[in-house]
């Protein structure tokens, strides 16, 4: 058993606008991200399943050929290899969980995040 607390967990700017915590375990990544309005997260794909549950604030999702809007207490599921594109509509916060673990964020090859 492994207890974490996010007040412990460094925070990364990635960008400007913004930021995250990650923790990497056996068998996932999870991760919190701030994003404050207007930022976005390029259109990208991954090997993993993830699910995004927004915190708070409002994020718009390309996902699919489909325009998604996730709002606080909203849990979205990306499917593994899935195209997708985040802008943040307002100031924001989200966990994201992904399986199996982020090992191109682990390799340090999350160039995409930083622009």
């Amino acid at each position: 058993m492994d207890l974490y607390n996010w007040n412990t967990i460094p925070e990364e700017v990635l960008s400007p606008l913004v930021s995250r915590q990650v923790i990497h375990t056996e068998h996932m990544t999870i991760a919190r991200l701030r994003m404050k309005k207007g930022a976005i997260v390029p259109l990208h794909h991954h090997i993993n399943e993830q699910v995004t549950m927004m915190q708070s604030g409002s994020a718009r999702f390309e996902l699919e050929g489909r325009e998604i809007v996730v709002k606080g207490g909203d849990c979205l599921r990306i499917p593994p290899n899935a195209p997708h594109l985040v802008e943040a509509m307002e100031d924001s916060v989200a966990t994201d969980l992904f399986s199996p673990p982020r090992a191109d964020w682990i390799a340090g090859d999350d160039a995409y995040l930083r622009k």
